[in-house]
């Protein structure tokens, strides 16, 4: 039996103790401890998600505290009021007008 494995290299390397530890060390390692590097690397994508979440927040963040700075100016906010809400002095009138669909155009030829 001794014959058998001179012959084989790689059995005598695998059949000896220390190596079959090791092996059984990084295989619970990597899969089954609480540490493993498959949890690891999940939260380090959920990081990277959340790194990038973070940065849009902070250009949202940016782009309201530049709305509130110009909304100081009340010629600005009365400029924003008529436009989005349709707001208008008491001696003006508004005149809504509204273009004609396209898409119904087209399904009538």
């Amino acid at each position: 039996m001794s014959e058998n494995k001179s012959k084989i290299p790689w059995l005598t390397v695998i059949s000896n103790r220390y190596v079959l530890l090791s092996i059984a060390f990084v295989v619970w390692m990597v899969f089954f401890d609480t540490n493993s590097w498959l949890i690891h690397r999940e939260l380090d994508q959920e990081i990277e998600v959340l790194e990038q979440r973070k940065t849009q927040f902070e250009q949202d963040i940016k782009k309201d505290d530049d709305f509130v700075t110009q909304m100081q100016d009340t010629f600005e906010m009365e400029r924003y009021a008529r436009s989005q809400y349709y707001l208008k002095k008491d001696n003006e009138t508004i005149f809504l007008i509204e273009e004609a669909d396209s898409t119904k155009n087209n399904s009538d030829q």
